[in-house]
């Protein structure tokens, strides 16, 4: 299968290239960056990416502007990087009659993860106020009695409720694809990443996952600096367990039926807190000790993690990267150089 990978030479795309190679595969990177071996174009160039789908089976959507996006200062370039490059890719593969589409999705469309109260079951908890998280109280109480919550796994038919820009462009991005399936009879495969961490993460830039942050500051002998309370539970996946999820998603989308767009939750299953997320990563680099700084910032989460069933009962995927083993690895693992810009997951 010849597939064109947009973003292939960055973070993640550059491990699908590797394991498309090693399955078999012709994968063709497209991506902005100057010097890219493979196609240099950016995704919003209608006639570059026209060109770049010359005899593509398939395609897999890397390429996008990542980070938390929680003010609008940068509203309309997360748009126009995630939505009107997507829309523009949808419509050539529509010109081209390419049908097969792997799209780079996130867990950041369901907003806070999901909850239960004693008394009132599942409930939805509203943002947290600035009161609330300048006073320390980080765990969201029950929208109806004020009671404190239990966080537990999201499914994927769990409301969508994106709190910040990035989250409303990722959520975009899977309605744009939806649509296109509808309009041409195409398959779409959304995978929700978790927090991805691994080799090759961009450091010091704040398009980076959190885990790129403490490595970053370990390389430079200071210590991690956790938010909150370090009580936030996520779930880290490694990369080249997600890089395996792409082509197991590829591979599977010959089993949709046309005109579907089908998400998956593609994590480890193993929630830990961003908390203990630091100490393992410190203790595996030799130090300095993680520091709980009571700091926030407005738009973030406190709990969320997803179930991956679906995605193991279906298309028989699961993650094989222990949290331990991962953490180790990313310890001694190579970071890329500073991004000036976003240009591809």
């Amino acid at each position: 299968m010849r597939v064109l990978v947009t973003g292939g030479a960055g973070f993640i795309g550059s491990h699908i290239v590797d394991v498309l190679e090693a399955a078999g595969h012709e994968p063709v990177v497209f991506d902005a960056a100057p010097g890219t071996k493979g196609i240099t174009g950016d995704v919003r160039d209608a006639d570059a990416v026209g060109r770049a789908l010359s005899g593509v089976d398939a395609v897999c959507h890397q390429a996008a502007m990542v980070g938390l996006g929680k003010g609008f200062e940068d509203a309309s370039a997360y748009v126009s990087n995630n939505d009107l490059g997507t829309a523009v890719l949808l419509e050539q593969m529509a010109g081209a009659g390419v049908q097969r589409l792997a799209l780079a999705g996130s867990m950041v469309v369901y907003g806070e993860g999901r909850y239960s109260c004693p008394a009132h079951g599942v409930v939805r908890p509203g943002p947290r106020s600035v009161a609330d998280l300048d006073g320390g109280r980080f765990e969201p109480p029950c929208p109806r009695c004020g009671a404190a919550l239990g966080p537990e796994l999201v499914g994927e038919d769990a409301p969508v409720d994106p709190r910040n820009v990035y989250a409303t462009t990722k959520l975009a991005q899977e309605h744009l694809s939806a649509a296109w399936a509808r309009a041409t009879g195409g398959r779409v495969v959304s995978l929700r990443y978790h927090n991805v961490y691994g080799d090759g993460m961009p450091r010091d830039t704040p398009y980076a996952g959190v885990a790129s942050f403490f490595r970053s500051a370990l390389e430079r002998g200071e210590a991690p600096r956790v938010y909150e309370d370090g009580g936030q539970r996520r779930d880290f996946v490694h990369v080249d367990d997600v890089a395996a999820a792409n082509v197991v998603a590829l591979e599977g989308l010959a089993g949709l039926a046309g005109g579907e767009l089908r998400a998956y939750n593609t994590g480890s299953g193993s929630p830990h807190t961003v908390g203990e997320m630091a100490q393992e990563l410190a203790g595996a680099f030799g130090g300095p000790r993680p520091v709980v700084t009571g700091e926030y910032r407005l738009g973030d989460v406190r709990h969320i993690t997803a179930s991956s069933e679906r995605f193991r009962r279906e298309l028989g995927w699961q993650a094989r990267v222990e949290f331990s083993e991962g953490m180790a690895r990313f310890a001694k693992a190579e970071l890329a150089g500073s991004l000036s810009a976003p240009r591809g997951a």
